[in-house]
């Protein structure tokens, strides 16, 4: 999942507090009467705003994704910053091949630590019935026909998300605290369809939250003036007026939306060559935000070498008071701000050392997450480990393979806390109990690729790497995809291997 500590494993902490109570009207900002509309999109399948976020190699790529999800989202986020007024439209196409009689989306704050409120659901203007699962954290909405496959609609949603004001559930992901809104799937997202049906099961509290297609954002957001604002993809729009401000951003292609903001933060950017990377974070800790820029910088241009063009014109880090090292998130990531002290002592190391590695890890699940997708609840080793790996690669290509020892015994280290144990790779998040995931995913999980790697060649593994993120991209892999394309690139049965590392055998 995003976060992991790439030396040492964070205690999964879990604060009590009262929630924050349902807003009252009142309390929600109007809409900014003195702004002229913003008309977010006159056609759904106008696709040139999102072209100006992708790097010119990549600006076929929403032409050629006709059928992908959409969202128009409007978030509007009151003086408090704790309560998110929220409409969206979505047009989902049924691109399976089942017609479909409903529709679920994940209301991911009923799980996160406070609650999502849903007031009224529609479809293609008719009202719609719509109940909540799974202990409120996915909303069912049922379809007057069945959705024919290739067949498209339109549904819109009004919203209110409460943020919790203290890091509760997964490190801390949506939260308002120390000056910091940190808005993780903070609308409602539509679930994954696939050949096990609807993906709508509670997540575990201890990986990634979030298993979701490509889809296309246009986000308009309605905040405080002085409230700086980080988001996926690029901003399109800004308008103020007195105390308020509406900025709309377009993203995608793109697994999720993710916005942070703070009035404390300060902007260092650097271009370098068609993307340029932004870095957040409050003013006395501008040394850590400068160094943060250069390691995703080389992260970036290995990673784009080794594997893919990185497909984006920026790229935002941005700091967070999160319980994790760092998380993934489409074109950006959030880093914990303690490690931007980078003198400053953490657990034994200097904050330096765990910053590098946590941004190359966070780098390479642009790759690993975002342009090739898994399950990351069932099959977390697919973007885990491997980003691990290649994240060992990236001190490899740096500093050579006797610095980066260290880090492969950092990896070691993490699977010796359980002893060295041969647990499977290729479970789900949930079935890793006693510290289990961080040793084997974070820990174990790395050394399986090193032995592939080692039977195959390094030459010819990195050749099928780079095959393999072609061919996976903006697709969903797993763990028999990894295989098969593994084995076509090495014309070899790699049973035996998969058998020791991956597989569950009874």
């Amino acid at each position: 999942m995003h976060k992991l500590l790439t030396f040492i494993l964070f205690s999964f902490l879990v604060l009590s507090g009262c929630k924050a109570q349902p807003a009252s009207p009142e309390s929600i900002p109007p809409q900014v009467e003195t702004l002229e509309e913003i008309v977010i999109l006159s056609e759904w399948n106008e696709r040139d705003v999102f072209k100006s976020g992708l790097i010119p190699s990549q600006q076929h790529l929403p032409d050629e994704m006709p059928d992908a999800t959409i969202y128009h989202i409007e978030l509007n986020i009151a003086d408090d910053l704790v309560h998110i007024n929220g409409h969206q439209e979505v047009r989902y196409t049924n691109q399976e091949d089942v017609a479909l009689n409903e529709i679920y989306f994940h209301l991911m704050p009923n799980y996160l630590g406070d609650e999502m409120l849903i007031s009224q659901v529609s479809i293609d203007g008719a009202s719609a019935e719509y109940v909540h699962e799974k202990e409120d954290t996915v909303m069912r909405v049922s379809l007057a026909s069945p959705l024919q496959i290739g067949e498209s609609i339109i549904v819109k949603i009004d919203f209110l998300t409460v943020v919790p004001t203290q890091l509760e559930s997964n490190y801390g992901i949506l939260a308002y605290t120390e000056d910091v809104l940190a808005l993780a799937h903070a609308y409602p997202m539509v679930a994954v369809y696939d050949d096990e049906g609807w993906n709508i099961d509670i997540p575990s509290e201890q990986g990634d939250v979030t298993y979701l297609d490509v889809s296309f954002y246009i986000v308009q957001v309605n905040a405080p003036k002085d409230l700086v604002l980080v988001a996926s993809g690029n901003e399109i729009t800004h308008q103020s007026a007195g105390d308020r401000k509406i900025v709309t951003f377009a993203a995608g292609p793109a697994r999720d939306f993710y916005l942070a903001a703070s009035e404390d933060y300060v902007l260092t950017s650097q271009k370098f060559g068609e993307y340029t990377i932004n870095s957040y974070a409050p003013k006395n800790l501008a040394e850590g935000s400068q160094f943060a820029i250069d390691v995703a910088a080389a992260s970036i241009e290995f990673f784009s070498e080794a594997y893919a063009p990185y497909p984006y014109t920026e790229f935002d880090i941005v700091a967070t008071p999160t319980y994790a090292l760092g998380i993934e998130y489409p074109g950006m990531t959030a880093i914990n701000v303690d490690l931007y002290d980078l003198e400053a002592n953490l657990y034994g190391t200097t904050a330096g050392v765990y910053l590098e590695s946590t941004v190359a890890h966070e780098v390479g699940h642009q790759w690993f997450y975002n342009l090739v997708g898994n399950d990351q609840l069932d099959e977390p080793w697919l973007d885990e480990s491997l980003t691990q790996y290649v994240t060992w690669l990236y001190y490899v290509n740096q500093y050579g393979e006797n610095s980066a020892a260290g880090y492969a015994d950092a990896l070691d280290s993490r699977w010796e806390r359980i002893g060295h144990e041969t647990i499977p790779l290729g479970l789900p998040v949930s079935a890793y109990v006693d510290g289990q995931y961080s040793a084997i995913i974070y820990g174990r999980g790395a050394f399986f690729f090193e032995a592939l790697a080692n039977k195959i060649g390094q030459k010819a593994f990195d050749a099928f790497m780079m095959e393999y993120t072609k061919s996976h991209q903006w697709k969903t892999a797993s763990t028999e995809s990894f295989r098969e394309s593994a084995e076509k690139a090495c014309d070899c049965n790699l049973e035996v291997l998969f058998k020791d590392w991956v597989y569950i055998i009874e």
